[in-house]
């Protein structure tokens, strides 16, 4: 069993020859942004935690982020995105099949 229910990794490389790569993106930006939704929520401890991840080797389909222990794996423009991905699955276990690679 998992020790956290979900466990949220952004992709936030910055790859320094200027070859794509999620903080292209504000990757970083949102992971931040969506650690502090979460953690406002007050879910109980050991819900859900919001990391950073070095390359998951998905460039060319950036930003992105995997949730576990499903292994679900998304996609994101903006706020209203990674807003839904919290609504539906990180709370609900529902996938955003639109935001989905």
């Amino acid at each position: 069993m998992s020790y956290y229910k979900r466990h949220v990794f952004f992709c936030t490389n910055q790859r320094d020859d200027g070859a794509e790569c999620c903080q292209n993106f504000g990757a970083q930006k949102m992971r931040d942004y969506v650690k502090g939704k979460v953690k406002a929520l007050n879910l109980p401890e050991h819900s859900v935690r919001i990391n950073s991840a070095g390359c998951l080797d998905r460039c060319s389909e950036g930003p992105v982020l995997v949730v576990y222990p499903e292994g679900i794996w998304y996609t994101y423009i903006d706020e209203k995105d990674v807003d839904e991905i919290i609504s539906e699955h990180i709370l609900h276990g529902r996938i955003v099949k639109r935001l989905l690679i």
